[in-house]
């Protein structure tokens, strides 16, 4: 039996590159954006497009990802410093394929800034199911053919979006439960803004202690 190690051969089509070339070949003109940074790739896709394109890399055999591992919301309205002037909302997506060992990040940017509309991935993969629902819950980013798109985070009479960047850190309103009722309401917020006092932080050696 030999001792010596020999290098273990690397498979190419494991690289972002050569995943480059197979996803450019099979979108075509559903790719609006293709580039690899720090080793990932990100595919933008425009709205139309997003449904049949995640359909195609999920079923294709070049790309095969069976696995939707995260998709979120992203509001971009305050990106570099309030000089993004792309549209505002959108959803991002990583696709895994166990099969081919390659990831894919998919990044697609809503139609409308008020009303924000995307189709939903959940019939193709059952774990975009919770994933949309954040997003609803803390984006307002709508996933029509979702077939249970609620609150997830928050209460279900949850007033605003969270996450979006021109949510009030105070809020509008607070929320308690009222025993008389049995339910929970809402009331004007009562704390009044106020500056809060900066600790005091002692300098070096304070009290001759060494």
């Amino acid at each position: 039996m030999s001792d010596t190690v020999t290098d273990t051969p690397v498979d190419i089509s494991t690289s972002p590159e050569a995943l480059h070339t197979t996803v450019t070949a099979l979108l075509g003109d559903r790719v609006h954006s293709l580039t690899i940074e720090r080793e990932e790739l990100t595919l933008v896709v425009a709205a139309p497009d997003y449904l049949s394109a995640m359909q195609t890399l999920r079923d294709a055999p070049q790309t095969r990802f069976e696995q939707l591992v995260d998709l979120c919301g992203m509001d971009y309205s305050a990106y570099g410093d309030g000089r993004w002037e792309g549209q505002r909302f959108a959803a991002v997506a990583h696709l895994l394929s166990v099969s081919l060992n390659h990831r894919l990040r998919v990044r697609v940017f809503c139609a409308e800034d008020d009303f924000p509309v995307l189709d939903s991935v959940s019939l193709l993969w059952a774990s975009a199911n919770w994933y949309e629902r954040e997003a609803f819950d803390l984006f307002g980013i709508v996933f029509e053919g979702h077939n249970d798109l609620r609150r997830i985070l928050t209460d279900y009479g949850f007033i605003g979006h969270p996450f979006r960047k021109d949510f009030p850190l105070s809020g509008h309103v607070e929320m308690r439960y009222d025993a008389e009722r049995q339910r929970v309401v809402y009331e004007p917020v009562t704390i009044e803004p106020r500056e809060i006092t900066p600790r005091v932080i002692r300098e070096d050696n304070y009290g001759g202690l060494h």
